[in-house]
């Protein structure tokens, strides 16, 4: 076990090292950071810090790590499973002042900035040169890049751009003794162990980067958007289908269903065809030569596959107002439901018909509504469990049908999450992904880090698993274990 908090003790010893009013200790003010974007999961944390430089960061990590004291990084506070939810006896260190665009190297395309930096920031800044920052959340005008970075995120355009583990080139970072480090930089490579690959996507278990140099993407010569009505998702997923299996990769393809629609329309009125059971969201950009060849394609498919409507985007505001729709579809449906849970998880293309007709079937069976919008390019699927807490035994129901839907997507040979994170949600679902000795494994790489297990604990895994002697693996324990400066956890 951990030490028990001084909170009183670790708040007058950092109140001289960080800024004034950084320190927070009221009950009230705490709970403002009681839960990230899954709000189903709430704990008040004992402490939280608001730092403004890496040396502040490395000096609240630094005296957690002298106190056997648990910390968690937080950006934004967007996430979707729970990754940042704090711990109750534990310092959330709060990383959403240090939002300093600190270079943009046009030369390179690099730019190097810090946590905080809001996603869609550093495109707007960027820009002006001719480039972007590629990886998009729906969240991105919210979301911060030291939380994209720690869950690896995706969005829309990552079915060709790929997601954030592919445009970081490197991170100033604080390990869990508190110490200061530089891994990877503007190079495309470096040699040795992959550090970097292990930290993007480790969800804050491995420590926290202070900055992030990431890839700039070339602004496309030209960028051509579909929005194609069909009478139900089976049609749409041929298309899908289709235009995959032709060889044919948008930067996005989009989908929702008959209630997503809903949903959207009811709360940004974004004007998508009447009486559509499902809409595609198709964009290609690139060479003008390329993209016409392309989009062709595109809208030949989506003829074949029965679209009853196709709609051209003529101008950038059309095109903002088709991708209105979809990117509010997680808020909008608060408009028809008082609560709901959002799901995570990725199937192969082929079975999406499949698929979406068993959760149909959930829904049914549960007497639970479920809201259907995905990555369809990518079969990454976000299905939206609608329910009223208020109402006695619907909020166990939308959790059984929550839980099934992961059970599907691991059925088909797919993963409990795509770009969401695993988080405090899905923790339990570990084990039906991967087996002990696989487990064991990821938690030697995690104590070779944190021996000391107190970087966002109780994360991840389904269970503690014990740093210095990890079941099934025969080893000594780390020589701060040892040492008696790290515990076990």
């Amino acid at each position: 076990m951990m030490a028990s908090m001084d909170v009183a003790g670790l708040a007058a010893e950092l109140a001289p090292v960080l800024p004034k009013d950084a320190v927070i200790t009221d009950r009230q003010r705490l709970r403002t950071y009681e839960c990230d974007g899954l709000a189903h999961y709430r704990v008040i944390p004992a402490l939280v810090v608001l730092p403004e430089t890496a040396d502040q960061v490395a000096a609240v990590v630094k005296a957690c790590a002298a106190r056997r004291i648990p910390f968690v990084a937080r950006g934004s506070g967007t996430g979707l499973s729970g990754g940042a939810l704090p711990h109750a006896d534990g310092v959330l260190i709060v990383m959403s002042k240090m939002r300093d665009i600190l270079e943009i190297d046009r030369d390179n395309q690099r730019a190097v900035v810090q946590p905080g930096v809001i996603n869609l920031q550093l495109t707007k800044a960027t820009q002006p040169d001719g480039y972007y920052f590629a990886p998009d959340p729906s969240s991105q005008q919210v979301c911060s890049i030291g939380g994209n970075l720690a869950e690896n995120s995706g969005g829309a355009h990552c079915l060709k751009y790929g997601f954030t583990a592919g445009h970081v080139t490197g991170v100033e970072f604080v390990t869990p003794l508190g110490e200061l480090v530089q891994i990877g930089g503007k190079a495309v490579d470096f040699p040795g162990y992959d550090l970097l690959g292990a930290i993007v996507g480790s969800e804050g278990t491995l420590g926290i980067a202070t900055t992030v140099t990431v890839r700039l993407t070339r602004l496309p010569e030209t960028v051509q958007t579909v929005l194609a009505a069909f009478d139900d998702t089976d049609s749409a997923g041929q298309a899908v289908s289709a235009i995959i299996g032709a060889g044919v990769i948008p930067a996005a393809i989009e989908m929702m269903d008959a209630l997503a629609i809903e949903a959207a329309e009811a709360a940004v009125q974004c004007g998508y065809p009447e009486g559509a059971g499902a809409v595609l969201i198709v964009e290609v950009d690139g060479a003008q030569a390329t993209v016409d060849r392309q989009f062709e394609q595109v809208t030949a498919f989506c003829t074949q596959a029965g679209a009853f409507e196709m709609r051209i985007a003529e101008d950038d505001a059309q095109r903002a107002l088709f991708w209105r729709g979809r990117k509010s579809a997680f808020a909008a449906v608060g408009r028809i439901s008082p609560d709901y849970i959002v799901q995570d998880g990725v199937i192969p293309r082929t079975v999406l018909p499949e698929v979406l007709r068993r959760i149909g079937e959930l829904s049914e069976e549960k007497g639970i509504r479920v809201a259907n919008v995905f990555h369809a390019g990518d079969g990454n699927l976000h299905p939206l469990v609608l329910f009223d807490g208020a109402v006695d035994g619907q909020r166990e129901r939308a959790e059984e049908v929550s839980g099934a839907i992961i059970d599907l997507c691991i059925e088909h040979g797919g993963s409990i999450t795509g770009e969401h994170g695993v988080g405090s949600d899905k923790a339990r679902y570990m084990p039906k992904m991967f087996g002990d000795n696989d487990l064991d494994t990821m938690q030697l790489v995690r104590c070779a880090f944190d021996p000391g297990g107190i970087s966002n604990p109780g994360k991840v895994f389904p269970t503690p698993r014990l740093c210095g002697e990890v079941p099934g693996v025969k080893r000594g324990a780390h020589p701060l274990v040892e040492a008696g400066l790290a515990e076990q956890f």
